[in-house]
């Protein structure tokens, strides 16, 4: 699977350590940083990843800051893309299985590396379960982004 990873300072250790781990279990990576702890805007590292996706150069994105909030917000901005904040090996599986994200994000200062292994490894082998619930609200999703339309 091609992933492309990017985060902002507050997120490129745990980004550098999650690299080599995908690529020990035989994914190719598209890194697009940073690669700094000198403040950067989230934004400029989880948009690009989500247009990879978006566009199909890469199966999957994974999005590293602080604690995930900012690079998920960007990511949903961006058509087609359904990312998921996630902590727990759980919300991991349940992600794909119920949500079919193709957007992972993680925050440096609320996991580990070992658990952010761990999510990252779930997250990358759990296949979408599809059928009719989950792909129907799936649709659901796709036509209020299609629709631009906000509900109060």
């Amino acid at each position: 699977m091609k992933i492309a990873i990017g985060a902002d300072h507050a997120g490129y250790r745990l980004k550098d350590e999650i690299v080599p781990f995908l690529q020990s279990l035989g994914h190719e990576i598209e890194d697009l940083g940073c690669d700094c702890d000198q403040s950067v805007d989230y934004p400029d590292y989880a948009v690009p990843v989500a247009e990879r996706v978006a566009q199909g150069k890469a199966d999957r994105g994974i999005l590293i800051c602080g604690t995930g909030i900012g690079m998920s917000i960007a990511a949903n901005k961006v058509p087609g893309i359904r990312c998921a904040l996630v902590h727990d090996m759980f919300s991991a599986k349940a992600t794909r299985e119920h949500n079919d994200t193709n957007v992972l994000a993680l925050g440096e200062r609320v996991v580990g590396p070992g658990l952010a292994q761990e999510i990252v490894r779930i997250w990358t082998e759990t296949p979408f379960s599809g059928g009719e619930r989950h792909v129907g609200r799936l649709n659901k999703v796709m036509q209020l982004e299609a629709a631009n339309v906000i509900h109060p």
